[in-house]
């Protein structure tokens, strides 16, 4: 396990070493090629083969696209692409090489698979990392690497939840509360995700269970994707548009 949170990375990996695991750490930014590079070579001495990967840091700011400058619009590439990219080959190489085969998993996102207006640039790395999953899929499909993506809507992990304080007074209020009236309206199944929503899906994609399955996404996201644009209304149900009285409220407010 690598992460930045060098505290955080150490109480996971206490978890699971109580557990019977044995774990390999470091304290590391992935999007920096050399210490990612490091970290391979730490497994390598400590394990002397690699049968899965997970590939989960990545991260974003709301902003207008014509606003983003050139060192952001860089960072977001290189924190939810290129940093993926690197480790996906990383693995690949000494998968094939294993003649054993593997499992790779990258987390991506809903805004993958829909419009992400204030957050283009991180949409379209996430977009890209589902169409590098099946190209892969393919390529890596005769070394028996299976290669999938989970693609979950929002979580309120701390990280998440930070980014969600910006993006409105509504995304600010599911950022602040386990639960809101925005959930049933807008997830079919009533209530936000929960990270074990989406380790459920990581360890299914790793494991034999879906030994079958590559170049796939899975969307823990509680049907907000397939619901796309379809809101259930207080006494309407679910209709694609605002009801009537959403609308009168709207027509009556002054001008902005």
């Amino acid at each position: 396990m690598a992460d930045l949170d060098a505290a955080a990375l150490a109480a996971t990996a206490a978890e699971a070493r109580a557990m019977g695991a044995d774990v390999v750490t470091a304290a590391i930014d992935v999007r920096e090629p050399d210490a990612l590079a490091g970290f391979f070579g730490q497994v390598d001495e400590h394990f002397g083969r690699l049968d899965i990967l997970v590939n989960v840091v990545g991260g974003t700011f709301r902003a207008a696209f014509t606003d983003v400058s050139a060192k952001g619009r860089d960072t977001l590439v290189r924190t939810n692409f290129t940093w993926v990219v690197e480790s996906t080959q990383l693995a690949a190489r000494r998968m094939a090489a294993g003649g054993r085969g593997g499992s790779i998993v990258m987390l991506t996102s809903i805004e993958a698979h829909r419009a992400a207006p204030g957050f283009a640039v991180y949409a379209a790395m996430k977009a890209a990392l589902a169409h590098l999953a099946r190209s892969l899929a393919v390529e890596l499909g005769p070394a028996g690497i299976r290669v999938n993506c989970v693609a979950p809507d929002f979580v309120p992990t701390e990280g998440l939840n930070e980014v969600a304080s910006t993006a409105g007074s509504g995304s600010a209020r599911a950022a602040r509360s386990a639960s809101d009236p925005g959930d049933a309206l807008t997830i079919p199944l009533g209530r936000k995700g929960r990270p074990e929503d989406v380790g459920s899906c990581v360890l299914f994609l790793a494991s034999d269970l879906s030994g079958y399955i590559t170049g796939t996404t899975l969307h823990p996201d509680g049907g907000v994707l397939a619901s796309s644009g379809w809101w259930r209304w207080p006494e309407e149900g679910f209709m694609a548009r605002p009801p009537a009285w959403v609308l009168d409220q709207l027509e009556g407010r002054p001008e902005d």
